[in-house]
């Protein structure tokens, strides 16, 4: 009978609901306003295959610390509840997946229609339905001056922060705050704001220069950053954990490590792309074949980036304890993620420099981790 309850209240709980799109239009009204007027560094993007550059105005930490602080003083003159987010999770999750279909069958559409012929919005269609709206159309769709692609990932990155910060805030009316959650609130918060205050590297990643926006970047930004990324959170207001002083130590390690691993191998390359003669650590850089770095990060394991990466995501459920593997899921997801990504880079980079790539490898011989993998 449990079971039954359980699972009925689960279904009743998914369910799309009117109440989640006010929470949803204010959001992305306030993004889409902030994000046009607020000022913020001009940041050029990549040169597209037709020579053409897109502009991006990196203001999302300024839009954040204000929408934070909007809300903040918005709950403490009783405007906004600020547990509506964690009262009505699950609903909020369906509401939002069901936009990103609605948001992608449009997109699939005027795709269809465009008779662009420049890079960011020349339509490629394949033929198949489902793989076009999967993969997407158009590389850079825009709406009212809007980059879509941008947008969406800034929308998904501040999601999960105020996901975060409203179970925060529900721990706190429970009264079952524990270090635990102090902890996971805390690497997560200095996570999403670092990725702002570095926003600028985000143009020249892959989803933003190659991927074109389809279901799959829609929904991978909206709905499976900020929900599956807060499990921890979730799972921390349910289930007590008591961690030793040691385990809280060992804890920050792993995140102070994992990160100055991750922000320093990619503003190694960052510094690199735009300067190769810049000393790394103090020192000339080693390159092989004039294009590849073989010095700092890079010249301890290909993919050094991907090693700090896992060490933070794996900081984000440490405060959880052993006792459940569902708080590891992020650490779990992404390690696959990870080396199927890595594994797709390497035959890419193996196709375009050739002989300097496998000269590369005999000087860096491991992919993630040294000495492991």
């Amino acid at each position: 009978m449990e079971s039954h309850v359980d699972l009925g209240f689960l279904l009743h709980a998914l369910m799309p609901s009117w109440n989640s799109v006010p929470l949803l239009a204010g959001f992305f009204s306030y993004l889409a306003i902030a994000g046009s007027i607020l000022p913020g560094k001009l940041v050029p993007g990549v040169a597209l295959p037709d020579a053409t550059r897109l502009h991006y105005r990196c203001n999302g930490l300024l839009s954040l610390l204000l929408l934070v602080a909007f809300l903040g003083i918005g709950a403490k003159m009783g405007f906004v509840s600020p547990t509506a987010i964690s009262d009505r999770g699950l609903e909020l999750l369906s509401t939002t997946f069901l936009f990103s279909f609605l948001v992608t069958l449009v997109l699939y559409f005027f795709g269809c229609k465009s008779q662009s012929k420049g890079s960011s919005l020349k339509p490629h269609i394949s033929g198949n339905l489902i793989h076009d709206w999967w993969f997407g159309i158009q590389l850079n769709p825009h709406f009212m001056g809007i980059d879509l692609k941008f947008f969406f990932v800034r929308a998904g990155m501040m999601g999960w922060l105020l996901i975060n910060l409203s179970i925060l805030m529900k721990s706190i009316q429970d009264g079952t705050l524990s270090q635990s959650m102090i902890l996971y609130q805390l690497f997560c918060a200095l996570y999403i704001l670092d990725y702002f205050v570095h926003e600028e590297y985000m143009t020249s990643t892959w989803d933003i220069i190659a991927e074109r926006l389809g279901f799959m970047l829609v929904f991978g930004d909206l709905v499976w950053i900020p929900f599956t990324f807060s499990i921890q959170g979730w799972w921390l207001l349910r289930n007590s954990v008591e961690l030793t002083t040691a385990a809280i130590v060992a804890n920050c390690f792993v995140f102070l490590i994992g990160y100055m691993v991750f922000r320093g191998a990619n503003k190694q390359k960052h510094v690199f792309k735009k300067n190769p003669k810049a000393p790394i650590w103090g020192k000339p850089p080693k390159v092989v074949g004039g294009k590849l770095l073989a010095s700092g990060y890079w010249g301890v394991a290909r993919h050094c980036n991907y090693l700090g990466d896992l060490m933070l995501a794996l900081s984000f459920s440490l405060p959880c304890g052993i006792s459940s593997p569902i708080p590891y899921f992020y650490p779990v997801y992404l390690l696959i993620l990870l080396i199927w990504r890595e594994s797709r880079d390497e035959a890419r980079c193996a196709e375009k420099y050739r002989e300097i790539w496998a000269e590369y490898r005999k000087l860096v011989p491991w992919r993630i981790l040294p000495y492991v993998y």
